[in-house]
């Protein structure tokens, strides 16, 4: 795969019209950084290589466009992005329902994936569905289900259902998303190092472009923002942010399974004692960050901003919990929202692509060692953790 970040620059820059101004450059270290590691310590085969050299080429042509949609429409740097609502909870903890749930209320603005990829011109509040990249992706066969169809059991963004901001921070080369489908452990030892706030001011810009002609309260979610929530609090001081629990333990052993299972699409090679070795320990780094930027904000008047959803109740009684949300919002969710959510609850069963099964057994891992690990964030939020068995 090409390793030259000019000739990848080169080649997006021809995609997006001869573009070459990327703005901020900092986004140079972490496309280095993750290069290096693609090489040296993923293993790719042949369509691990050419996934990843397309997906590169995808966000920096991307990021070509919206830094030249800024330059010429420099009012939009002064546009506020108000109040968003970001769920931040723990992979597999139902962040990805409750962000389709809430996307069915026609007050909230989603991220879709169409739009995060390729965002120039802004789509409009009228044109929306009707958008030919809209009707694009909505036509355009799933590669990932093509070529790992079991992969559908355990995550699934349909297009027309919002896609994670970790796409948009992936465009400023600083996501945990590359960790997750690809096994780069120098690129992720550098990620919990790095300072995230560069990528976050341009997923500012990219949301400044989108809402110009299609606004809306953004909802949008992301367990990738527990890597750095400090900076994303900078960036958006007037948000709210949702914090979905689940038992860590069952967590672990649910992102170990998706974890190897993507990863495994794009290499040879069994990564399984790598991924058992690194993510249960990046799990706990995830909660001790939660925690102490939850005690940074608490400290500082805006304990306020936090809403905490138990899984279990998510499961339970998808539109009441969303109710609940609401009510913590201040603003009561209308009939026409949740008569939409009850039909999208209705139409979008747990389980609708296959049953995920795992176990910690399977990665010669017990319960104990973890439940200590995770002592601190269990202690904290047992009133909305399901009983251990």
């Amino acid at each position: 795969m090409e390793t030259d970040i000019d000739i990848l620059l080169a080649r997006a820059g021809e995609a997006a019209g001869g573009l070459t101004d990327a703005g901020d450059p900092s986004w140079r270290e972490g496309l280095g950084v993750l290069l290096d590691s693609l090489t040296g310590d993923a293993r790719l085969d042949g369509i691990g290589e050419a996934a990843a050299e397309t997906s590169i080429t995808g966000h920096l042509t991307n990021r070509l466009k919206v830094i030249d949609w800024h330059d010429r429409h420099p009012e939009l740097a002064d546009t506020p992005v108000e109040a968003p609502i970001f769920l931040i909870g723990l992979p597999r903890t139902g962040t990805t329902a409750l962000s389709h749930l809430l996307s069915a209320d026609p007050t909230n603005r989603s991220l879709l994936s169409w739009e995060a990829g390729d965002s120039v011109p802004p789509p409009t509040t009228d044109g929306y569905r009707d958008d030919p990249r809209f009707v694009a992706a909505m036509e355009a066969p799933n590669m990932l289900d093509l070529i790992n169809p079991e992969f559908k059991a355990i995550h699934f963004d349909p297009p027309d259902m919002p896609i994670e901001c970790a796409v948009v921070l992936a465009q400023h080369f600083t996501s945990l998303i590359y960790p997750t489908i690809y096994n780069v452990e120098g690129y992720r030892q550098w990620l919990f190092e790095a300072d995230h706030r560069p990528a976050y001011r341009y997923h500012r810009q990219l949301l400044q472009v989108l809402q110009s002609r299609c606004p809306g309260r953004w909802q949008l979610k992301s367990p990738i923002h527990l890597v750095d929530p400090w900076a994303l609090d900078e960036t958006y001081p007037d948000a709210r942010y949702v914090l979905t629990h689940r038992d860590p333990v069952k967590v672990t052993a649910s992102v170990l399974s998706l974890v190897r299972s993507l990863t495994g699409t794009f290499t040879d090679h069994d990564f399984t004692d790598y991924i058992v070795a690194t993510w249960p320990e990046t799990i706990g780094t995830l909660l001790d960050r939660q925690s102490a930027f939850r005690d940074d904000l608490v400290a500082a008047g805006k304990g306020d901003a936090f809403i905490d959803v138990a899984y279990a109740d998510l499961v339970a009684d998808p539109t009441a919990t969303v109710g609940s949300i609401y009510d913590r919002l201040g603003t009561p969710l209308s009939t026409a929202g949740e008569t939409a959510m009850r039909a999208h609850a209705a139409a979008h069963p747990q389980g609708a692509h296959g049953t995920h099964s795992y176990s910690l057994e399977e990665f010669g891992l017990t319960a104990g060692a973890l439940t200590e690990r995770f002592a601190d964030y269990t202690s904290r939020y047992r009133a909305y953790l399901e009983p251990q068995r």
